[in-house]
């Protein structure tokens, strides 16, 4: 029986682990629009289908041009999805929702967990919770960077999706 459950609670975790790097993207910074918080050169960890809150560092598709990713922080919440910010306002090139406008929810891909390199930066970047889309309203700052995908092909083939860049 004791061998039973040890299997179930290995088999438990391991497909919970998968799932859990199903939704995982990685990203590289190619902005100084996230500056303080990002910068260029920074990769982070982004958690698809997170929750988002006020104050969250968030990359979602840009509005206005296709296939593009931006690294924003989600500011507050309004009737036609998330207001979007960078934390630099003053970074040349940087496009937010100054310029855009709310970004609907379906263009928010992902929650960014944490930023893993370089590895002396390496922080945590937000609270774990629930996996779902949607949240509650509230204000805070934000923030844009370009992205592309950790370790250029090797995302592809790790993470199941080619590697994908944005701009701020």
């Amino acid at each position: 029986m004791r061998g039973r459950t040890a299997a179930l609670l290995v088999i438990g975790a391991a497909a919970g682990g998968h799932a859990l790097v199903r939704r995982l993207r990685a990203v590289e910074v190619e902005g100084a629009s996230m500056l303080p918080a990002l910068r260029p050169g920074d990769w982070l960890l982004v958690l698809n289908g997170a929750r988002v809150a006020p104050g969250d560092l968030v990359v979602a598709r840009h509005p206005r041009r296709d296939g593009l990713l931006v690294v924003k922080r989600a500011a507050h919440r309004e009737a036609g999805g998330w207001w979007l910010e960078s934390d630099n306002q003053g970074a040349p090139g940087r496009q937010d929702s100054w310029d855009f406008g709310a970004v609907p929810d379906g263009l928010v891909e992902g929650r960014v967990v944490a930023r893993y390199w370089p590895f002396g930066r390496f922080a945590l970047l937000a609270p774990p919770r629930p996996l779902s889309s949607g949240s509650p309203s509230g204000r805070g700052r934000s923030s844009s960077a370009e992205t592309r995908g950790w370790g250029g092909w090797l995302a592809a083939a790790t993470l199941g999706r080619p590697a994908q860049r944005s701009e701020q």
